[in-house]
């Protein structure tokens, strides 16, 4: 189980560390290419959610890497959860009605949640 988790949390984190790096850096017009979705969205809101995955990205990977409040990252996991099960209508509602990885990272989540409930 313990390697199922590193396997599972590293990959969300890499993904969800370049993602949320992408949306706090780069502008609406860089972003657009990529996520179609960012006119209907405030640029306030983006760069939220970019530093939410962020933050989530470290605290599934730190606190089992350190051994400090290693709960943390059934925090970050479950959280992650949630961020797709808010972005899935969003893509929904757009003109792409592309979900199949928001799915896919909603389903590593819950993986994540489960493998960090036992093992942590």
């Amino acid at each position: 189980m313990n390697i199922a988790f590193w396997i599972t949390a590293g990959l969300l984190a890499l993904f969800y560390l370049y993602a949320g790096g992408l949306k706090i850096t780069r502008s609406r017009d860089q972003l657009r290419p990529m996520m179609s979705w960012v006119d209907r969205i405030p640029l306030s809101v983006i760069r939220t959610v970019g530093a939410l995955e962020v933050l989530g990205a470290l605290g599934l990977i730190l606190p089992p890497l350190t051994g400090l409040t290693p709960g943390l990252a059934v925090a970050a996991a479950i959280g992650f959860v949630l961020l797709q099960l808010g972005a899935i209508p969003v893509h929904l509602t757009g003109v792409d009605h592309k979900v199949a990885l928001n799915i896919t990272l909603l389903l590593m989540a819950v993986v994540t949640v489960w493998l960090a409930t036992i093992w942590v």
